[in-house]
């Protein structure tokens, strides 16, 4: 994976945004920060294959491609990888529609394997947002390959949207 400014990936907990940086943007321009290389991606990203591709509001795409290392006993790819990619896009997804001063964080998700992924084949994995509220958000997702478009697994998750701190009036 090279180091473009979308595959940037957290190495320590200080390359990480700060509380405050994180409340003073919307989540959607804190997506947009972490694809333009100004944050890195979370460390989980990089220790799962998997990278930011695209974002705009109600819609994050990731990129990736299970290797070995992420396979069950059986060698195919293990439904964690699967729900992990799935969790990421989804819940981004509802974070681009999270307001400043406001968090959020998955509270469930389902995921529906369709059939496996081959070892190395390119991905993506298409969150979007259905609904984000006051204090819910809901999104739902997919797992699709690259060459051949094939649809490999979905998902649906549920967020909660919390409000920290009160926005600065400008």
């Amino acid at each position: 994976m090279s180091d473009t400014p979308a595959r940037r990936i957290a190495k320590s907990p200080e390359d990480l945004m700060t509380r405050e940086e994180a409340l003073s943007m919307s989540g959607l321009e804190s997506m947009q920060a972490m694809v333009a290389g100004k944050y890195p991606g979370p460390p989980i990203a990089g220790q799962l294959g998997y990278h930011i591709e695209s974002v705009e509001e109600g819609r994050v795409v990731f990129r990736g491609a299970p290797q070995f290392e992420f396979t069950n006993p059986m060698g195919t790819v293990h439904g964690g990888w699967y729900g992990t990619l799935l969790d990421s896009c989804m819940a981004c997804a509802v974070m681009t529609r999270v307001p400043k001063g406001s968090v959020y964080t998955t509270l469930e998700y389902k995921v529906n394997i369709i059939r496996p992924i081959p070892l190395g084949m390119d991905v993506l994995a298409i969150g979007e947002c259905q609904h984000a509220g006051r204090s819910t958000g809901i999104a739902n997702g997919e797992i699709r390959g690259v060459e051949d478009g094939k649809l490999y697994a979905t998902g649906t998750t549920t967020c909660i949207i919390m409000l920290v701190a009160k926005p600065a009036k400008a």
